[in-house]
């Protein structure tokens, strides 16, 4: 589970206000836009009912896809920082060859 420690608020990707305020804002925006576009003119009356439908929908799914977005975050391993195979030092040409000599010492740039 998520590193919560009781008395501290919790982060914002562990804390629920994240998703609500990321799917608040897509249900605004969707109200508003079906508010403009689905009257047809400004000589129609606005269809309010179709806004607050469109604006649940836009709610729920973006809550929906943001939770499940948080849920499947997964911190990378630590080695995996160290530069300890991918970025090799170009100061060091016989590095990473077959049958060269490895060393386990790490150059300044070695995570560059």
């Amino acid at each position: 589970m998520a590193d919560q420690t009781p008395g501290e608020p919790r982060k914002m990707r562990t804390s629920v206000k994240g998703p609500l305020m990321f799917s608040a804002f897509f249900a605004v925006l969707a109200f508003v836009a079906v508010l403009i576009f689905a009257s047809g003119g400004s000589a129609r009356a606005p269809r309010f009912d179709l806004a607050f439908t469109g604006a649940g929908i836009a709610f729920i799914v973006s809550l929906v896809v943001a939770a499940m977005l948080s849920m499947s975050h997964k911190e990378n391993a630590d080695h995996l920082g160290k530069g300890s195979g991918v970025n090799l030092s170009s100061k060091r040409p016989g590095h990473g060859r077959p049958g060269a000599p490895d060393s386990e010492t790490e150059t300044p740039d070695a995570g560059h």
